[in-house]
């Protein structure tokens, strides 16, 4: 039976990218967004699976989308935690996030995916699916767009390996962590190219396709789990 993927914010960017891959993989997908609903039905028509919208910060909503995919499909062998906010605040500027700056971007980037583990675990556990967690290499070194969105990423990452050593062998979990992705949402980020075009090896910022190829080779082996890959075209090295 061909596999189902569900994968979180993927109408754009990165998670367009892994649907697209992972639907050339041959399985059935889940698009899902929060907002973009005429670009996730159009995405999910195209590559012939279908589409869900939820808003992550709202945990009712988040719990609920992997009994909806199970409702249309009967299964799931695969979640993508790619969804996720993020905008610039300066780290010395420790006035520029407020207490509910932390707390939307801990409900997105760390709760919403432990809900939707949580939602997928028996559905996993039945197929011996696997979970790949989107996260940063803010999460593993000390940079990222603010210290509250680094800190979510750093506790994905452990989560991923805490949830890892839990759930083998029948559920496989790991992270991908890139680094700079060009995307609309780091188009403005004018220091952050510079950066990577200056002193990455690489000399430049990951594509979205970059990232889903990853995700597609994390995906096929069935041996890896509790791993976090920073994918940063080598700017970890400086």
């Amino acid at each position: 039976m061909t596999k189902v993927a569900l994968v979180t914010g993927s109408a754009s960017g990165i998670g367009e990218a892994t649907v697209r891959r992972l639907a050339a993989d041959g399985m059935t997908v889940v698009v899902h967004s929060r907002t973009s609903r005429a670009a996730g039905s159009a995405l999910a028509a195209e590559l012939g699976g279908s589409y869900l919208q939820a808003d992550l910060e709202n945990s009712a909503e988040a719990s609920e989308l992997v009994p909806r995919v199970l409702t249309a499909y009967g299964r799931l062998d695969v979640l993508v935690n790619n969804a996720g906010i993020s905008w610039p605040v300066p780290h010395d500027d420790l006035n520029g996030l407020t207490a509910d700056d932390w707390r939307r971007l801990l409900e997105v980037n760390l709760i919403a995916p432990w809900l939707l583990c949580t939602a997928a675990l028996p559905a996993l556990r039945e197929s011996r699916g696997a979970i790949v967690n989107v996260t940063s290499h803010a999460g593993v070194r000390p940079k990222g767009s603010s210290i509250a969105y680094a800190a979510s990423k750093a506790a994905l990452n452990h989560v991923t390996k805490l949830l890892a050593a839990a759930l083998g062998p029948d559920v496989r979990v790991n992270a991908v962590a890139p680094g700079l992705v060009d995307t609309a949402m780091t188009a403005s980020w004018t220091d952050a190219h510079e950066l990577w075009k200056t002193s990455s090896p690489m000399r430049r910022a990951a594509q979205p396709s970059d990232v889903a190829d990853l995700i597609a080779a994390v995906l096929a082996n069935t041996y890896l789990t509790g791993e976090v890959i920073l994918l940063d075209g080598g700017l970890n090295l400086r």
